[in-house]
């Protein structure tokens, strides 16, 4: 039975954009089943204790915007640490990506596109246009994911996405949950890889 990794997310958060494409090494090298789940932020961050960006002491802020730019040099990725169009909201864009999953297809490239867009593209992922674009670019149907993130039932499935990682105890995102042990943020995913190879047991609290 192959190994299982919940991967919660959303379309807006600067650390998945960092954190995505290592991610998706370190899956395909250990070969595990990856559940992507989209969620609201807003909740999980209620859930934890956490604050929007917006809410945070000034010199929060600012560690913010330089541990970006030091986490995207270690990564070796563009970055823009304020972004033309941001705040965003990513429902749409996170709709999309729940609607190519119950379509039957791997989101993992096309998020890796969405997440580029805000952080590296200056484009507006809360436009449908911007969505069509990459999702042909991956060779999906844009009008019928489109159609479908439109829908209640997409809606419905973000929020039991957030519930779940509630439940699961994911503090903040990009978070992957292995075997009941979350690991938040990027710079986990060392620790996750680590896990992975050694097999060892979860962790637990």
């Amino acid at each position: 039975m192959p190994t299982i990794i919940d991967y919660y997310m959303t379309s807006v958060s600067p650390y998945t954009y960092l954190g995505h494409q290592t991610f998706r090494a370190i899956a395909h090298k250990h070969g595990v089943s990856v559940r992507v789940k989209p969620v609201n932020i807003g909740p999980v961050f209620e859930s934890s204790g956490a604050l929007p960006v917006a809410q945070r002491p000034a010199v929060r802020q600012r560690y913010r915007k330089i541990e970006l730019q030091r986490v995207a040099d270690y990564r070796g990725m563009p970055i823009h640490v304020v972004p033309k169009f941001w705040p965003v909201d990513p429902t749409l864009a996170d709709h999309t990506i729940i609607a190519v999953i119950e379509a039957g297809h791997d989101p993992l490239s096309y998020m890796d596109r969405v997440l580029a867009s805000v952080w590296a593209n200056q484009e507006d992922i809360a436009d449908a246009g911007t969505l069509a674009f990459h999702l042909k670019a991956e060779g999906l149907d844009a009008d019928a994911v489109l159609d479908a993130a439109g829908k209640p039932e997409t809606a419905e499935i973000r929020a039991r996405n957030t519930q779940d990682a509630i439940a699961a105890d994911v503090v903040g995102l990009p978070a992957w949950v292995l075997n009941g042990e979350p690991f938040w943020g990027q710079d986990r995913l060392e620790y996750l890889d680590q896990a992975l190879a050694s097999g060892r047991k979860a962790f637990t609290a």
